[in-house]
């Protein structure tokens, strides 16, 4: 199963933020980039509180998302796996065994057919859709992908998170702090 059966994927920015998920009974954790300097200790602090970091790779402050870049993150940084709206991070994060997550921007129907024909050729481990307020196209991203869902954006309320799930979604994600006890 997904996540261990984790539903809910804490999304953080700031170190306090991840601090504080170091006791909660979360083992995924999305952190939503930082400073590359910071993100070994990041993620060597939270595999030490057995958590698994989710990283998004196209938010880290200095560093640019190319094929060099989800190469020193997988074989240096080690997380549990990288989330990128491009294809070359989403392959070779493929390549180095980590989790790949695909995420996508549902803004109009060429976007989507886009991204569609992008999952296609990169074929994630996961999809991510922002903004996951939409069950209808969280159904339909997985029946056309035929890849697992997460949502994630303006999910602000534990009734939003389980609409997504029963729409399909493997997880949310949210930085929504009162989400997290959910």
């Amino acid at each position: 199963m997904a996540f261990d059966s984790q539903t809910i994927l804490p999304a953080v920015r700031k170190w306090k933020d991840l601090e504080s998920l170091l006791s909660a009974p979360y083992r995924y954790i999305v952190l939503l980039g930082g400073h590359i300097g910071q993100l070994k200790n990041a993620v060597d602090l939270a595999s030490g509180a057995g958590k698994r970091i989710l990283l998004h790779a196209d938010l880290i402050d200095g560093l640019k998302s190319d094929d060099y870049a989800a190469e020193f993150l997988c074989q240096h940084i080690r997380p549990a796996g990288l989330i990128s709206t491009r294809a070359n991070v989403v392959a070779k994060t493929k390549q180095n065994g980590l989790l790949a997550i695909q995420r996508m921007f549902l803004l109009d129907s060429g976007a989507l057919e886009k991204t569609y024909a992008l999952a296609e050729k990169t074929k994630p481990d996961f999809m991510e859709v922002l903004p996951g307020l939409l069950p209808h196209l969280i159904r339909e991203v997985k029946e056309r992908t035929g890849t697992p869902v997460i949502a994630g954006g303006l999910i602000r309320t534990a009734e939003e998170a389980e609409a997504a799930l029963r729409a399909g979604a493997a997880a949310v994600t949210t930085s929504q702090r009162d989400l997290w006890r959910s």
